[in-house]
């Protein structure tokens, strides 16, 4: 139960460090841009692994309960 306590938090306190921080506002220069910049988005693929894990975990499921019967 320890482990898996640890795994967690380990996990969630590195979340952070996944995102690029947004550049600098630049006034004509740098990559061509002036403005506030939005920094990269987090739902990219996130949406699509989560729910192809959790059909792969029902898949799982679905497999177990059938050969308990």
């Amino acid at each position: 139960m320890k482990k898996i306590i640890l795994t967690v938090l380990i996990a969630f306190s590195s979340i952070g460090l996944f995102a690029q921080p947004v550049p600098p506002p630049t006034t004509g220069g740098g990559h061509g841009l002036s403005g506030d910049q939005n920094g990269a988005p987090l739902d990219g693929g996130l949406s699509i692994l989560l729910l192809l894990s959790a059909a792969y975990g029902g898949k799982k499921a679905y497999r177990m309960r059938k050969s308990e019967e």
